[in-house]
């Protein structure tokens, strides 16, 4: 089975539910073009580009039989366009708080998206002249306050930068934090973000045209603080699975593979007993 991380995330998202994940199936995760130990990119990002990069990478993991996606957040965009043009690769799909509501452009969200395009810019001015070094360096070594401290020295813009990036490290486990700051030290990982926010914000009319195949087993999972129209999507995509189940992680914000791990291991679990099952097979 293969994860598929957010939009600026790295395969260090799964740190968690991976490992538990192995213990009963083979259990893969890569960085897309640009993010985590990935190379940039060689030409201009665009969504059809990514899910070609996806299918080149499970010819790799893959490449006698279908196996199982992952997806979170923006993940679940290209794992559904994946299995959408290569519907016998795919096994089946476990979707992790889908990111609907970015498929309609508000003018607020519009606002949002070139923002965060404005900050990963400066992301990359500050990984350039140190700065990201130092603030993740003071927040590893126990200095919670001390990042904060730094960013004010810079003024507004590079204090939102560094605390939306501090907060995003906070997320993962402990003893992931020294590679993350390696990450995001270099330019790269911050000019991928902003490439991938720019997809976002480009080619969403086509990847609100993705559609699941009928045939293959979907498993929704919902963040507990989804307003009911997201919910309702939510639901609707598992809905138009023969075999879809949503389920809502009610303990769980955005990133329910920190929140709830064990429910997101124990579908997949689920969904791999279930696919032996149907075809026989012992591996996956």
């Amino acid at each position: 089975m293969l994860f598929e991380s957010g939009i600026a995330a790295s395969s260090l998202s799964w740190a968690v539910v991976q490992p538990a994940i192995a213990r009963f199936t083979r259990a893969c995760a890569y960085d897309r073009a640009g993010l985590g130990w990935s190379d940039a990119p060689t030409s201009p990002r665009t969504f059809d580009g990514i899910v070609d990069e996806l299918a080149n990478v499970v010819s790799h993991v893959s490449p006698v039989g279908p196996c199982i996606l992952v997806g979170h957040s923006f993940g679940t965009f290209v794992v559904r366009a994946f299995a959408m043009r290569h519907p016998q690769a795919v096994a089946g799909l476990v979707l992790v708080d889908p990111a609907m509501e970015w498929l309609t452009l508000t003018a607020e969200r519009a606002y949002r998206l070139r923002r965060a395009r404005r900050l990963s810019r400066v992301g990359a001015w500050l990984a350039r002249a140190g700065v990201t070094r130092v603030s993740l360096a003071l927040l590893i070594g126990g200095t919670s306050a001390a990042p904060r401290g730094v960013a004010r020295l810079f003024g507004p813009t590079v204090s939102q930068t560094l605390e939306r990036l501090v907060g995003e490290v906070r997320k993962l486990p402990p003893e992931t934090y020294p590679v993350m700051q390696a990450f995001w030290s270099t330019p790269k990982c911050f000019h991928a973000m902003a490439d991938h926010l720019l997809v976002l914000e480009r080619d969403r009319a086509a990847i609100a045209r993705i559609h699941t195949p009928e045939a293959i087993p979907v498993i929704v999972i919902s963040s507990g603080n989804q307003p009911p129209e997201q919910l309702d999507a939510h639901r609707k995509l598992a809905e138009a699975s023969s075999a879809g189940t949503h389920i809502i992680a009610a303990r769980s914000a955005h990133w329910v593979q920190f929140d709830e791990p064990e429910l997101i291991v124990n579908r997949v679990q689920e969904l791999v007993i279930r696919v032996r099952d149907a075809n026989g097979r012992h591996r996956l």
